[in-house]
């Protein structure tokens, strides 16, 4: 009896799909979301208690001083929709200042590690109703059927960098969907961190700290394609680099092969030279009338913008 063809997940039949046709390319490249398995996401948390790794403790100082503000801006009865949800701490912050919030919905495309954060998050807001989505929030997807009220869509943690100006612009617009989607109230809003220009040094050393935590996550990659796709990457011969790339005001990660070799996935062979790359992550760099443009493309208008005191990030509240 012949055994039956391995049935994918959608998730998994996207990541080949993308592995695949990103290998294939000139500069060989993988999107970022596909580094964000759980261990990915758990590496990413080690990242953001890094020395070198500013943008969370800062965005985290900058939503602890201004948070009444901010769930002032959100309303009361809020219903907050979280993209990208990770581990959901400066969720807690957020609740614990917004005046009876009625539902909290994290999207995260890495199931089990979402399966955490919203275990939490029902422990510590036993009256909160929760409705986690597993999504890739760069792509569209559907939302929870969802109670009356107003909306706030939450972006922290500078994610939206990781998108070029035609997806962030097609991000914005779909969170603007679904914050003024039937059932909500005219004045949705959305909360999001932004990681502004800055000094070269202090920028290269968040994406390559000492330690190797951020190569450690960038290698993972790999192993996650090893893993799930039937590779035989060796990753001992690719070391990860961060790189800055002035035309996209953006550091980029890459994963540089060592030597001339050939790696195998789902039965494909692709070739790399020594010193050839994958590109797997850019990190955007906004000025605030830079990223104020880019959002009223979108259709929203900056209401109100909060930042620390040396202007290394920046807390935008916008209004659709």
């Amino acid at each position: 009896m012949l055994d039956e063809p391995l049935v994918l997940s959608p998730q998994t039949q996207a990541f080949r799909a993308d592995v695949l046709e990103g290998l294939a390319r000139p500069q060989k490249s993988v999107p970022s979301r596909w580094l964000y398995d759980d261990r990915g996401s758990a590496l990413f948390e080690e990242i953001t208690q890094l020395e070198e790794y500013y943008p969370t403790r800062t965005e985290t100082a900058i939503l602890r001083r201004h948070i009444g503000e901010i769930a002032d801006f959100c309303g009361e009865q809020a219903l907050v929709l979280e993209y990208g949800a990770g581990a959901g701490v400066k969720t807690e912050i957020l609740l614990d200042a917004l005046r009876k919030p009625r539902l909290y919905v994290p999207i995260d495309i890495a199931g089990d590690f979402l399966s955490l954060t919203i275990e939490r998050i029902r422990r510590l807001y036993p009256r909160l109703e929760a409705q986690p989505v597993i999504a890739d929030f760069s792509q569209d997807f559907a939302l929870p059927a969802m109670p009356e009220g107003p909306r706030a869509g939450f972006f922290p943690g500078s994610t939206i960098g990781n998108l070029d100006r035609r997806q962030a612009v097609a991000f914005l617009r779909r969170m603007r969907r679904h914050v003024q989607a039937d059932g909500a109230q005219a004045d949705g809003v959305a909360i999001v961190g932004v990681d502004l220009k800055k000094d070269l040094k202090t920028l290269l050393a968040a994406y390559d700290d000492h330690e190797g935590v951020t190569a450690a996550f960038d290698l993972n990659l790999l192993a996650r394609i090893n893993r799930e796709l039937w590779g035989d990457f060796a990753l001992n011969h690719f070391a990860h680099e961060a790189r800055w790339n002035p035309g996209e005001s953006a550091v980029e990660m890459h994963l540089v092969s060592l030597d001339d070799q050939i790696a195998r996935v789902d039965g494909q062979s692709f070739s790399f030279r020594k010193g050839e790359t994958i590109h797997t992550e850019s990190s955007r760099k906004y000025s605030r009338e830079s990223f104020t443009a880019m959002v009223e493309e979108a259709g929203w208008r900056v209401g109100r913008f909060w930042t620390d005191a040396e202007d290394r990030f920046g807390v935008f509240g916008l209004t659709a």
